[in-house]
């Protein structure tokens, strides 16, 4: 058994409520040269209820920046704001990583409404 499983610890049902994971389109898309690794600056709509948010992602081993407008993404938007450099990130854009650890976006297979929670 890995560590990591090992650590893992169990959660209750309230506990995962407490995440609030949603999913958003990618509006618009820019490059973050100033990051520490490769990433890119998002802006992501989720809808009328929380609008369109910003966030960083380092996935620049698998997206370009216009291939990505459009994509429908999973985040967790209720983390506090995080500070990257100068750059105030409002949600977190969940993914995979990939054989090598690049990041591959998760979100629906099937285009779905903006804001829509998961479960």
């Amino acid at each position: 058994m890995s560590n990591e499983a090992e650590n893992r610890q169990t959660i209750s049902f309230d506990d995962f409520l407490k995440v609030d994971i949603r999913v958003g389109t990618i509006v618009a898309a820019e490059p973050f040269p100033e990051a520490r690794r490769p990433a890119i600056k998002l802006r992501v709509d989720f809808g009328p209820e929380l609008g369109v948010k910003k966030t960083s992602a380092q996935i620049t081993a698998h997206y370009g920046l216009r291939e990505i407008i459009g994509r429908q993404v999973a985040a967790v938007v209720n983390f506090p704001p995080k500070q990257i450099g100068k750059f105030m990130s409002e949600v977190l854009v969940l993914g995979f990583p990939d054989g090598q650890g690049e990041v591959v976006m998760i979100g629906p297979d099937r285009t779905v409404p903006n804001g829509g929670r998961l479960y």
